[in-house]
């Protein structure tokens, strides 16, 4: 070999050990623990450099460590500060939205869209009660708040449809009119148009759906969708076709022991939408007629059903819109342990939809709940040959992390949040699942606890930008509270200060 080109391999030699003490020193070192077993410990650690480097990952400076500690007696009062309703991942703040909305508030649905919303239009989860009382108009009794606008600059709140059951999952649809639903064993769906022209509309008979404006003429506004499933109703995907996908809140062994849990249910409208323009009748909703189906989950690549076929592969069979629960029960349909919010991932950009839903479980008997996510390849198609349906678990919850129940994607980032069914229940914020191997999210960290013992965060959603996320505080010790419009209040709360990390920056 000759002289150059032995100084070339010198210099090439070199050159790549630079690069590579470069690449050592830039890289970011494992935490070193403390001298016990956590020491030797390779979960420990990674979850350790997670929490370190939560600004790249989450936007947030630093996460928590420990929940909010327990409190006694009635916490919540006229004077308090909002950032004492809420513990907070560093570099987050709290400040309030409205402090009058009703008791039990839960989900919500930004109007008139997610980028630039003027209202949040709230359930509230409430049961049906004659508040003892008529409306302003003298004709109408008046009965629990159901769905209710919060003004977003001033926090005030309207009242737009009363006497549903437990009103829990709401939607803004992409034909611009609100769906509202119930969570109760009989719960029903209701459409609403034009929602901030709506004020004390009343549900007069549920089952059969009679709903009156409050000067008692029948509504023209407001609807009871017959043609979509019976069942307790929390999280659903609307589609622009009109599809929409569903769980039923129900655990199994409820009434009668083996009983399936909740399934997961698909709408298809006998008339699928096409066009994106906005609805200017209820007429014309694609939710007035249709067929429904349950999502059966199969143990092998034909039809083999039953225990232990909850993840894989599966297809939707035929059920009744007003007996799905026994119906699917009756046909084989996959049950789960409470399925309660259910939300679609707007960053999905693979065949068909992709949706998550919680499966809340009970911590006392360390079922701790779990997160399923699955993708429908084929909404439109609901044929029980065909197997168009995934489904498997994304995260499994554990002694702190448990009871999930409202879930949400956080735009730009695709990071899935979680919100606990607990007193001083937590938000977890949980990476999507990378490159590795499993199929699992790559890591979560602990990012708010509510401080009030009576109380769990609720309703929990980003706005379109992923920065500002908005929440409710359900369920409270109201005893120093005053009753707004003859009823308990709830807190309505806004979060800043999340940062979308310079890679997802455009």
């Amino acid at each position: 070999m000759g002289k150059l080109k032995k100084r070339i391999m010198k210099w090439s030699l070199s050159a790549v050990k630079m690069s590579l003490a470069a690449t050592v020193l830039a890289t970011p070192a494992l935490p070193v623990l403390a001298d016990d077993e956590d020491s030797h410990d390779y979960g420990a650690r990674v979850e350790e450099r997670l929490k370190r480097s939560s600004m790249h990952w989450f936007g947030v400076r630093g996460p928590l460590e420990a929940s909010a500690p327990a409190t006694t007696g009635a916490y919540r009062t006229a004077a308090q500060p909002a950032d004492d309703q809420v513990l907070l991942a560093d570099g987050l703040k709290a400040e309030y939205v409205s402090r009058t909305a009703g008791n039990a508030a839960d989900m919500f649905a930004f109007w008139p869209n997610d980028e630039r919303p003027t209202h949040l239009i709230f359930c509230i989860e409430g049961g049906r009660q004659d508040l003892g009382t008529f409306l302003p108009g003298g004709l109408v009794k008046k009965f629990n708040p159901s769905v209710q606008s919060v003004k977003i600059s001033d926090g005030s709140v309207q009242t737009i449809l009363r006497g549903m059951t437990a009103c829990d999952g709401i939607r803004r649809t992409p034909w611009r009119t609100i769906v509202a639903t119930e969570e109760t064993s009989t719960g029903g769906v209701y459409e609403i148009i034009n929602p901030l022209q709506q004020t004390n509309h009343t549900i007069t008979d549920r089952a059969l759906g009679t709903i009156v404006d409050e000067n008692g003429a029948p509504s023209a506004s407001i609807v009871k969708r017959t043609a979509l499933p019976t069942m307790a109703w929390e999280g659903l995907a609307v589609l622009p076709s009109g599809v929409i996908i569903a769980g039923d809140e129900l655990r199994p062994g409820t009434g009668t022991a083996d009983v399936d849990g909740g399934a997961i249910f698909k709408f298809i409208p006998a008339a699928p939408r096409t066009t994106s323009e906005p609805i200017s009748n209820l007429t014309e909703s694609p939710l007035v007629a249709g067929n429904v189906y349950a999502l059966r989950i199969s143990c092998t690549t034909g039809v083999q059903y039953g225990q232990g076929c909850e993840i894989g592969s599966g297809a939707w069979v035929a059920v009744g819109a007003a007996t799905a629960r026994g119906d699917a029960d009756r046909v084989g349909a996959t049950g789960y342990y409470r399925p309660e919010d259910l939300e679609q991932d707007e960053e999905y950009a693979g065949e068909g939809v992709r949706f998550c839903w919680t499966n809340t479980g009970e911590s006392d008997i360390a079922n701790y709940g779990e997160v399923l996510c699955g993708v429908d390849r084929a909404p439109l198609i609901a044929d029980p040959s065909q197997q168009t349906v995934t489904a498997n678990r994304f995260v499994e919850g554990d002694a702190d992390f448990n009871q999930p129940d409202n879930f949400a994607f956080q735009p730009k980032t695709g990071n899935h949040y979680v919100i606990e069914d607990n007193p001083n229940g937590d938000i977890f914020a949980c990476l999507p699942d990378g490159k590795d191997r499993d199929i699992k999210t790559d890591g979560c960290v602990k990012i708010l606890s509510v401080k009030d013992s009576s109380a769990e965060p609720t309703g929990f959603k980003f706005t379109a930008d992923g920065k500002t996320a908005y929440l409710a505080i359900q369920h409270s010790n109201d005893t120093n509270m005053p009753k707004v419009d003859d009823y308990a209040t709830d807190d309505i709360i806004k979060i800043t200060g999340f940062k979308i990390p310079h890679r997802f920056e455009r």
